[in-house]
């Protein structure tokens, strides 16, 4: 059996909400997720070229776009419109765009900043930022046990499981 190689891959998270959109690039290996900024909401247009710029600069292969269900997991208006914003960017990049349920991510954010000590206009000031490297953070993590479940199944398939002689 070969090892795998991990593939070298950039994923950028986003928190898409009605004010600003939140960012969060993970690094090269595509295993830890950094807040990385927002952008200013200004027109779908002007977040789309500044959403494309951003992809371009920092070499991303693939985006992953916050899905904010209600707590029951219906889907509502924000998460049309999050699906919707999901479709333009892979259109507009070319690029796989994944969505990801992100019930409560904005919820964490703020807990962990209150946590680290950031409150009012500091914690606002990034709180979409965190908000989305949780998405992001989740997304890698769910990757990553896809991942371990694949090479388990092939290590079965080949008769090279656990418990068995290699």
């Amino acid at each position: 059996m070969r090892a795998r190689v991990p593939a070298l891959m950039r994923i950028l998270g986003l928190d898409i909400g009605s004010k600003r959109i939140g960012i969060a690039i993970s690094d090269a290996e595509a295993s830890i997720a950094f807040p990385s900024g927002k952008i200013d909401r200004q027109g779908r247009k002007r977040d789309m070229a500044a959403l494309r710029t951003l992809i371009e600069e920092r070499e991303v292969e693939r985006v992953v776009v916050g899905l904010p269900k209600h707590m029951d997991g219906r889907e509502g208006v924000e998460a049309r419109a999050a699906r919707e914003f999901a479709a333009d960017l892979a259109r507009l990049t070319g690029l796989p765009v994944d969505t990801l349920d992100e019930r409560l991510t904005t919820v964490e954010a703020e807990r962990i900043l209150r946590a680290s000590g950031r409150r009012g206009k500091k914690q606002r000031e990034v709180v979409d930022s965190v908000a989305a490297s949780i998405i992001l953070g989740t997304y890698l993590e769910k990757r990553r046990n896809l991942e371990k479940r694949r090479n388990l199944e092939e290590r079965r398939n080949e008769g090279t499981g656990p418990g068995e002689p290699s």
